[in-house]
């Protein structure tokens, strides 16, 4: 079962359309502005055509795509196949453009897809949105500042928008399905998204393969999006391409931590550029993952440092959040003395070591107990850096 409502002929006008070389999102559209529908375009004359579109646009119209056959029956399969999850509600769908289900937010864009493919709670809503982003490769408190801050938000009622990557995204997409349970106990409306993959890929795959079970939770309270075709490899030039559509859907792009060249910078500018809000969370001077958001709020963003900043910036009702941080200690429990020792910036082992005074093999010792009890971080290059928030 599946919530499209496009039939064989329809499916294939669709995928003729996306698929016909050189005619891209723009092109499409004004083609369907003038003609109402796929099966109508291809049923012009060239010179029709060419009123529209360039010569050579207009003549690869006139030709079906030697792939398309592949694609009519990949597509009509995945959308029919059965689903283990099928008692959560799991569902496949294609949303095309002025179909019921397409995300409006997503309209406002310059070149919106022709076809999006979804994968889960397929009857569902986004309601109020936030996008999540930042780095592949984040500190330990980044990753689980990301993920906090997730859960927060999505026990506030917002659906968490994220890119199913490594590092940020995915503790984005896990603090977002812990928030869904927390909100299912304050009685949000069931209908709506607790979180929603924007992939790079088909989405007869998952990628990276090592968020398989991720991908599998996000569709029991959520759904995957892609506008790319069943089969599309995981190409580098679409990643990128596809950010848009993550700032589209959110009221505002909160960025955790970023390079200073990085593609959540790229989905930051591309949130101002739709006019969404830009929210950025400052890190140590000596992260290299923190110098982009530091960037960010150079230049205006937001900053933030709470659950109830964003929510205050978004303009959105939302429980206080008295604290985000699971890591905190209690008033009355001491702090570790090497916590206090190291602050909150990364500290290589010798400048710890002269702060602190203890021997190696004591210092090393002290270290793993605080690592394995997810009180500290160990960062590349030697250096440790605390969890938690001062």
């Amino acid at each position: 079962m599946n919530t499209s409502s496009l039939d064989k002929t329809e499916l294939r006008s669709w995928l003729r359309l996306s698929l016909t070389p050189g005619v891209g999102n723009d092109a499409a559209r004004r083609l369907l502005a003038c003609f109402g529908s796929p099966q109508a375009v291809f049923a012009q004359t060239e010179t029709a055509l060419q009123q529209l579109v360039t010569p050579a646009q207009a003549q690869a119209l006139t030709r079906e795509p030697h792939e398309l056959a592949v694609h009519v029956v990949r597509t009509q399969q995945w959308l029919t196949e059965s689903d283990d999850g099928q008692s959560m509600g799991i569902r496949h769908a294609v949303w095309t453009l002025g179909d019921a289900h397409y995300p409006s937010a997503l309209l406002q864009l310059a070149d919106p897809p022709l076809m999006l493919f979804v994968r889960g709670q397929t009857e569902g809503q986004l309601g109020h949105a936030v996008a999540v982003v930042g780095s592949r490769n984040p500190t330990p408190q980044g990753a689980q500042t990301a993920e906090q801050f997730s859960e927060a938000l999505s026990a506030a009622g917002l659906c968490v928008v994220s890119g199913l990557a490594l590092g940020v995204d995915g503790a984005a997409h896990r603090g977002a399905l812990r928030g869904a349970q927390a909100a299912q106990a304050q009685a949000w409306p069931e209908q709506l998204w607790r979180t929603v993959g924007v992939v790079g890929t088909g989405l007869d795959r998952v990628y990276p393969k090592q968020h398989q079970l991720l991908a599998h939770e996000i569709v029991q309270h959520g759904v995957l999006i892609s506008e790319y075709l069943l089969g599309t490899p995981p190409l580098a030039q679409n990643f990128p391409k596809r950010n848009r559509l993550i700032a589209a859907l959110g009221l505002g792009t909160l960025v955790v931590e970023a390079a200073l060249q990085s593609g959540s910078l790229i989905t930051a500018r591309m949130a101002l550029d739709l006019g969404r809000e830009v929210l950025a969370i400052p890190g140590s001077i000596h992260a290299p993952q923190s110098r982009g958001c530091h960037a960010l709020i150079r230049q205006g963003a937001k900053l933030v440092e709470s659950a109830q900043d964003v929510l205050e910036e978004l303009q959105l009702d939302g429980p206080q959040q008295a604290s985000l941080f699971t890591h905190e200690a209690p008033a009355d429990t001491p702090e570790h003395a090497l916590l206090h020792h190291m602050g909150y910036a990364p500290v290589s082992l010798d400048a710890l070591q002269a702060r602190c005074g203890l021997d190696t093999a004591t210092l090393q010792a002290e270290l793993l107990t605080l690592e394995l009890d997810g009180v500290i971080g160990r960062l590349p290059g030697g250096l440790f850096q605390r969890l938690g928030a001062p």
